[in-house]
């Protein structure tokens, strides 16, 4: 009974140390009181390992206590069915899993050998064909046939190959005018780009803004003491000299020739059949010459994106995530066959953009660079013939009382504005009974018409408003 009256007296110190605090306003400084209180406690614990010590709980104890009879039967114990059930079926589910095993394990030793990947690449006597066609226990597996790596080498590779040769560097050297404090006279600029070969008998397609500063004015003209060089990417050691066939500023593109036959044109693709995510490669020269047949990756982000070019025209052009750098312009944007799909031609750049590159859809581009070369202009496109005041707008034009449309500035003479009866300080409202509010407005409306089609021109002139008969010219 000496663990009941251990018990006993650890109880009664247990309330004691429940209480303490009440009878203490220093509780925390009883460490020794405590520490005392624990040994005992542990004392208790360890009368497990005491040998003459039972847990009051044994049967043995329970004997000799005092409430304890020995009359007390214990109760027969009954069959549990539901037991007997489940022994049964986990004996019958190890006799049939056994079974199982061994016949897996069997298929298994007499299953035919993966294809390894020297043996795919026919490194060793078993072709990749063979690896395709595995027959798994006698039947034809499709799933090999679809995961077997035909080639290690990425289409990019074979699309660099074919047309990386296409890609033409472009040197341009012009006289600057230049005035200061210490120096007035010209220097010497250089610049570089890139272009396409478009023919093999010596057309190249290129941007306008890489080649106009060698030239004189809008005309194509080479000025003095300028020049424009060519550097094929086979025969980086020479440079052909350019002469330029035409050139557009409002799309941005030009034609050069050189005198060279057997060049490598390349092959056009149809722009039109482009769609998002497919894969797009960019050739040029980032940087200049010394990086030149660069080629980069990425995929068509957007189509029909509409981005100011030049002289307030916009172009709905291609959009790709593939680097575009200075010296890209004029380079090709290429789709997965290799075909050309767009002339690189404008990127975003800076810290809020990143991967944001334009490309002019190529049918477009072949159809300005044909015209181009066949008529040294770009042939049916139409003209107003007038300038206009792009300062103009709806604030000013509702403090001053007038209707918002767009302001002419110049008239050109003998254009086809002129001779409708266009002139300065016009307003004009609607252009074929369409409502214009902007230069843009307005060059929409007119390209929808062709060079000789006769259309009404609303105009407000000094609070009258008058409606003109104009033919459309054309713009050479």
């Amino acid at each position: 009974m000496k663990g009941v009256l251990i018990m006993d007296d650890y109880n009664k110190h247990n309330d004691e140390f429940e209480n303490i605090g009440e009878n203490n306003e220093n509780f925390y400084g009883n460490e020794g009181y405590l520490e005392e209180r624990k040994e005992e406690y542990d004392e208790i614990k360890n009368y497990d390992e005491i040998e003459n010590y039972d847990h009051y709980n044994t049967e043995k104890h329970l004997k000799e206590s005092s409430f304890y009879s020995e009359s007390y039967s214990k109760p027969k114990k009954k069959k549990n069915p539901v037991l007997m059930q489940m022994v049964i079926v986990a004996i019958i589910s190890s006799l049939l899993g056994g079974v199982v095993s061994g016949f897996v394990f069997t298929q298994f030793l007499n299953q035919k050998p993966q294809p390894t990947i020297d043996s795919i690449f026919g490194n060793d006597d078993t072709t990749a064909q063979k690896a395709a066609n595995l027959d798994l226990n006698g039947l034809e597996s499709d799933y090999y046939r679809k995961v077997v790596v035909e080639s290690a080498d990425s289409p990019v590779v074979a699309i660099a190959e074919k047309v990386g040769p296409s890609v033409v560097g472009i040197s341009v050297t012009a006289q600057k005018l230049e005035s200061d404090f210490w120096f007035f006279g010209t220097r010497e600029t250089s610049e570089q780009g890139s272009g396409i070969i478009i023919g093999s008998d010596g057309y190249i397609m290129t941007n306008n803004h890489v080649i106009e500063s060698a030239l004189v004015g809008t005309s194509n003209d080479i000025a003095q003491g300028a020049r424009i060089e060519v550097i094929l990417p086979n025969e980086r050691e020479k440079a052909y000299t350019a002469k330029v066939v035409g050139r557009d500023s409002k799309t941005d593109l030009a034609v050069l020739k050189i005198e060279k036959n057997n060049l490598p044109a390349v092959e056009f693709g149809n722009s039109d059949e482009v769609k998002v995510g497919e894969l797009a490669v960019a050739i040029g020269n980032p940087g200049g010459l010394e990086y030149m047949g660069s080629v980069t990756v990425g995929v068509i982000s957007g189509l029909n994106r509409t981005i100011p070019i030049a002289d307030d025209r916009y172009m709905k052009l291609i959009q790709t995530d593939a680097s575009i750098n200075p010296g890209n312009s004029g380079g090709a944007l290429v789709n997965s066959k290799g075909q050309l799909i767009g002339v690189n031609t404008a990127k975003i750049g800076g810290f809020d953009y990143e991967g944001l590159g334009f490309a002019i859809p190529i049918n477009k581009a072949k159809e300005i660079t044909d015209s181009l070369i066949e008529f040294n202009y770009v042939k049916g496109r139409p003209l107003i013939g007038i300038t206009v005041e792009t300062r103009f707008t709806e604030e000013i034009a509702k403090r001053n009382n007038l209707p918002m449309g767009v302001l002419v500035d110049e008239v050109a003479l003998y254009s086809a504005a002129h001779k409708a009866g266009i002139k300065r300080m016009d307003i004009i409202t609607k252009f074929n009974g369409v409502r214009v509010k902007s230069l843009e407005e307005l060059n929409n409306e007119r390209d929808k018409h062709k060079p000789g089609d006769i259309v009404k021109v609303e105009v407000y002139r000094e609070g009258k408003t008058i409606e003109l008969e104009l033919e459309i010219g054309e713009e050479k």
